[in-house]
């Protein structure tokens, strides 16, 4: 998996008003949870661009005072009316401890169904991967090429070699649905035969 690298500074007071002077010079308050114990910090809100305001998935290696650690996006915080970035929680990442992630879903190949005139429905658009970080995906694809009218693609049907995927296995990733100009094209065959 890709891996973003930011840099961070140290917070010596932790509050309310500290955190708004940040904000104020354009940084977010910032926590890394996982390690002994907790690390507060800022991070320029630029930095943050390429991890938060992305579709892909990220390891991110955080940078504060010459001490690396590699961790996951584990929440954020927008502000309700300007949606402007308050807060962001980090994960820190062992090589031997797993994590569960929200991974995109790539769609591959084209499918009959469509060919013909279906219409494609895609209901999940992340499913949630469990694994150790080093097996962790990028994305997980589904493959189109079979997927004929009526047709659907369950979280059963996929494969993980090296990771588990933890959605509900009857829960439909992807399914081709008959369109109204299928429909009424097939409704006026039936009439056309009678």
């Amino acid at each position: 998996m890709k891996t973003i690298a930011i840099s961070g500074s140290p917070r010596e007071n932790v509050g309310k008003r500290d955190a708004k002077e940040l904000r104020y010079e354009g940084k977010v308050p910032a926590v890394l949870y996982g390690g002994k114990e907790q690390q507060h910090f800022a991070v320029v809100i630029a930095d943050l661009r390429d991890v938060i305001y992305t579709p892909d998935v990220n390891f991110v290696e955080i940078d504060v005072n010459g001490t690396k650690t590699k961790a996951i996006v584990k929440d954020t915080q927008f502000h309700p009316l300007t949606d402007v970035l308050m807060h962001i929680d980090f994960l820190q990442l062992f090589d031997e401890k797993e994590i569960v992630m929200e991974i995109p879903v790539k769609l591959t190949g084209t499918s009959p169904g469509v060919k013909m005139g279906g219409k494609l429905i895609q209901k999940l658009r992340k499913l949630r991967v469990k694994a150790l970080p080093a097996d962790m995906p990028q994305n997980v694809e589904v493959s189109l090429e079979k997927l004929e009218v009526g047709s659907l693609f369950r979280v059963r049907d996929l494969k993980g070699e090296k990771y588990v995927i933890t959605n509900t296995p009857e829960d439909t990733i992807v399914s081709v649905a008959m369109s109204r100009a299928l429909k009424q094209a097939e409704t006026e065959a039936a009439k056309g035969k009678k």
